[in-house]
């Protein structure tokens, strides 16, 4: 049974990384659909390490359901339309937040699965104040996620973002192609997960 639960963190774990990988891309609302995927196939692997059926249509539900109102990350997602301090202020903001969130979701699904819950069965006032008590942990961990890449290496997590950043001006400034600037995005992404 430990075993699972570890699993079930490292599946966890590499999902943080990926939404606040997503949350941190400067252009808005794309960040929040990406994030709502990375937290889609979190819990479809969840269900999977936990022998859980898995349906997408009711992860969408409990997901949307425990998180609440999605305003919070519209308004740091419009942020970023702001040039220039909108996209480094929104895309900090936005990073860690989709890291909390996807921490918290990550962990009140392990609660509830560890104590022989299922899909079907999920009760909606319990994981709503668990993901509000998890979220807070959640900033602490993204914090320290973030505190471990070294601002001094040539492919850090802030160097990464301000490349993903300028792509951007010079995707809109008509420098780059739509095929340039989707080839070179992928490599800067790529360089996050390494």
């Amino acid at each position: 049974m430990e075993n699972r639960k570890e699993k079930a963190q490292e599946v966890i774990n590499s999902h943080v990384m990926w939404a606040m990988g997503a949350g941190a891309v400067p252009l808005p609302i794309i960040d929040v659909a990406a994030v709502t995927v990375i937290q889609l196939d979190m819990l479809k692997q969840l269900c999977t390490a936990y022998d859980v059926n898995y349906t997408e249509s009711s992860g969408k539900s409990l997901i949307s359901a425990i998180a609440g109102s999605t305003l919070a990350k519209l308004a740091a997602s419009f942020v970023k339309g702001i040039p220039v301090v909108g996209s480094i202020l929104g895309g900090v903001s936005m990073a860690a937040m989709s890291g909390a969130s996807t921490y918290a979701m990550g962990q009140v699904f392990v609660n509830h699965f560890e104590n022989g819950g299922s899909m079907f069965n999920f009760d909606m006032s319990w994981g709503k104040q668990q993901y509000e008590k998890e979220y807070e942990k959640g900033k602490e961990y993204a914090s320290s996620v973030e505190k471990k890449d070294d601002p001094n290496k040539a492919n850090s997590k802030g160097d990464i973002f301000a490349k993903l950043d300028e792509l951007v001006k010079l995707k809109k400034s008509g420098i780059l192609t739509d095929e340039e600037f989707n080839k070179k995005k992928e490599e800067l992404m790529a360089k996050l997960y390494a």
